[in-house]
Formats: C-alpha cells, sequence, structure tokens
C-alpha cells in the first residue's frame, strides 16, 4: 500500500479538518456573500448557513465598523494579502464579538479565502485593564494631591502659631502658669510642624523610589518595545528610522521611556494617513547644552484650536478609530510631570504634531509630525 495518500482522500480529510475547526473558515465572493462557511461561523454568530448565505457580510459586520471593513476589503489583493485585520460582528442576538482576520484573494476565482479566530475575551480583557488602570491612576493621583494638600494647609496655620511666638514677649508676662502653657503651646507646634515636614519629606522619597532614575540608552530602549510588538509594526508595514548617536543616554526613568516609545509608536499606527504608509524618524541630540529627543512621523494630526488643552487628559480622543481609549497621551503626560518636566503640543490638521517635552535634567523630547 502506497504511504502517499490519494487526491481524493487527501480532499476528505481537508472536509474534515474544515469542519471541525473550531477557527472560522470562510470562502466569499467578490460579490460580497458567503459561499462557503464552516460550522464554526454559524455557532460563534448564531444565524442559520440559509441567514448567513443570502445576506451580504456587510449586514453582519457591527455598524461602527462596516466602513474600516470596506476599505480593507478594496485593499486586499492577490499581492497585498489581509493580516490580523480586527473587526466587530454582531451575532443573531445582539452581542458584540472581535474577530482577527486573515484573508487571500484568488483573483482568478474572484474568491477571498478568510480564517478568523475570536479574540472577544482578549479584547474584554483589555478592556476591563485599561479601565482598571484608568481608576487606579484617578485614585492614586487624587490621593497624592489630597495628601499634599492637607499637608500644605495644615503648616500654614502653624507656621502662624510659631511666628506669633516668636513675636511675643515673655519677659512682660507675670504669670507662671500662663507662661507653662505658652510653653507647651510652642513645643506642640514646633513637634507638629516639624512632623508634616518629615510627611513631606517621605511623601517625596517614595515618589523617588518609585521613578528611580537611571543611564537609559535610546537604542536598547527603542529596541526593547519593538521587540514587543513585531506583528503590530510588520502589519502596519510601518518605516522606523533611528539615529542616536550624537546623544545615546539619559538620565530617565527605563519604565517611562519604553512607556513613551510604545504609546508613541502605536498612536502613529493608529493614526497613520489613510493609503500613506506610516514613517517614524527618531533622532536625539545636543543643543546649547538641551539634551533632546525628536520623534517624528507622518500621521493625520489634530486641530488644535478644538482640542486645546484636552490632549493630555484621560478618556479624550480626537480621532473615530475604534481602539481609541484616551490613555496613550496621558500616560506620556504623566511620566514626564512626573519627573518634573513639562510639555507642550502644536498640531495641524494633516500636517502632523509637535509635542515638546523638558525635565528638571534639561532633557526634552519632540516630537514633530509633518
Amino acid at each position: 500500500m502506497s504511504k502517499y495518500l490519494s487526491d481524493e482522500r487527501i480532499l476528505q480529510k481537508l472536509e474534515i479538518f474544515f469542519d471541525i475547526s473550531p477557527d472560522l473558515f470562510c470562502i466569499a465572493g467578490y460579490d460580497g456573500y458567503f459561499k462557503r462557511i464552516n460550522p464554526a461561523v454559524s455557532a460563534l454568530l448564531g444565524y442559520s448557513l440559509e441567514e448567513l448565505f443570502s445576506s451580504p457580510i456587510n449586514d453582519f459586520v457591527h455598524p461602527e465598523d462596516k466602513d474600516i471593513t470596506a476599505e480593507a476589503r478594496k485593499k486586499l489583493t492577490k499581492s497585498h494579502p489581509l493580516l490580523n485585520f480586527e473587526n466587530r460582528y454582531l451575532t443573531k442576538n445582539g452581542e458584540t464579538v472581535w474577530l482577527s482576520w486573515t484573508s487571500m484573494y484568488l483573483e482568478n476565482e474572484e474568491l477571498i479565502f478568510a480564517i478568523a479566530k475570536d479574540i472577544t475575551l482578549k479584547k474584554n480583557l483589555e478592556l476591563e485593564r485599561n479601565l482598571l488602570l484608568q481608576n487606579l491612576t484617578d485614585i492614586n493621583q487624587k490621593l497624592k494631591n489630597l495628601s499634599y494638600t492637607v499637608t500644605h494647609d495644615l503648616r500654614a496655620p502653624v507656621n502662624n502659631f510659631i511666628s506669633i511666638f516668636k513675636l511675643l514677649d515673655s519677659s512682660k508676662i507675670e504669670d507662671t502658669r500662663t507662661l507653662k502653657l505658652l510653653d507647651v503651646l510652642k513645643l506642640s507646634s514646633d513637634n507638629l510642624n516639624e512632623t508634616l515636614s518629615n510627611y513631606v519629606d517621605i511623601l517625596y522619597d517614595e515618589d523617588k523610589r518609585n521613578q528611580e532614575i537611571e543611564k537609559i540608552n535610546f537604542k536598547e530602549s527603542l529596541d526593547s518595545v519593538m521587540k514587543s510588538i513585531p506583528s503590530l509594526i510588520k502589519n502596519a508595514q510601518i518605516s522606523i528610522k533611528f539615529d542616536f548617536e550624537e546623544l545615546k543616554e539619559v538620565e530617565f526613568n527605563n519604565a517611562y521611556m519604553a512607556s513613551i516609545f510604545l504609546n508613541l509608536i502605536t498612536n502613529s499606527i493608529k493614526y497613520a494617513k489613510p493609503e500613506v504608509a506610516p514613517v517614524i524618524s527618531i533622532r536625539s541630540s545636543i543643543h546649547k547644552g538641551k539634551k533632546k529627543l525628536i520623534f517624528e512621523d507622518n500621521g493625520l494630526g489634530f486641530d488644535m484650536e478644538k482640542v486645546k488643552d484636552k490632549i493630555f487628559r484621560i478618556n479624550q480622543k480626537f480621532h473615530n478609530h475604534k481602539d481609541s481609549k484616551g490613555i496613550g497621551l496621558y500616560l506620556v503626560y504623566n511620566h514626564i510631570k512626573n519627573l518634573g518636566g513639562d510639555i507642550k503640543v502644536e498640531s495641524k490638521v494633516n500636517v502632523g504634531t509637535k509635542f515638546i517635552r523638558a525635565s528638571c535634567e534639561s532633557f526634552k523630547i519632540l516630537i514633530f509630525s509633518q
């Protein structure tokens, strides 16, 4: 007996593989209708085979994702397959499911072969994580502000007491009991003032421990970030160029630097111009003693007259991107502010964005899109 399977037996095995796969296997025509699907499609979406075959595929797509899905389908050609494209579908009972698609187009047959994975759980976990991060960040900042405010507000009247005691001429007070009471009040005021000062020092030291400063190598930090998102970079067909020869290192927080690179790169990918491959250029320099990091992309930009100071606030969104959470620039801003720096932004629609950041170490980040 031959060790090789016949063509007929291979087809039978493929049929079994097609039917039992938990992933969604689809063959669609370029007319926008399903031609063949495996049972997993019907099981996930809740529609019968007749319903799925008789309606355009776009009818099952989430209303907010119809446009981006249509655009993605237009870009699908024999030489440009669709890889890891994510969109939402609505099930028959109205629930939203997230799917990640890999699609190939057979031009001669005018057929699209596609495989989709159900990533709903992953997306829900990401949403919960972002909400938790937002809540924890807000609570932490409010508690920190409250601690500093209470400490500051208490120190003012205490210092007033101390000033009054200094103005008092105890030589003119003859009553011994009054003098003793004044001594007790003065001692208590001094002790309270010292306690409040120590408390401020503790808060400051705690912040410093959480924001450890060390020498950060730009290239190593950028490489680490790029290695964490290889599929995203590849699928976006993004070009990232960098030059850190003039300034290779800077005193900063390692986690903060990685987060800054990560959020700026992913933002450049999210808000790339349609039909234009994203290009990022990152370089460092020293000018008049000032250390600079310049991050450039060719993105969409935004109307500064409309966004104004909202750009760094949490949950602020300025483009209708389905993955926009309004967190990235908020984190970048807080990483910089927490280390005593400052940041401002300039931008124009379809021209780009420029962020200018300076820290207490005279370190600047200039992020400019053009």
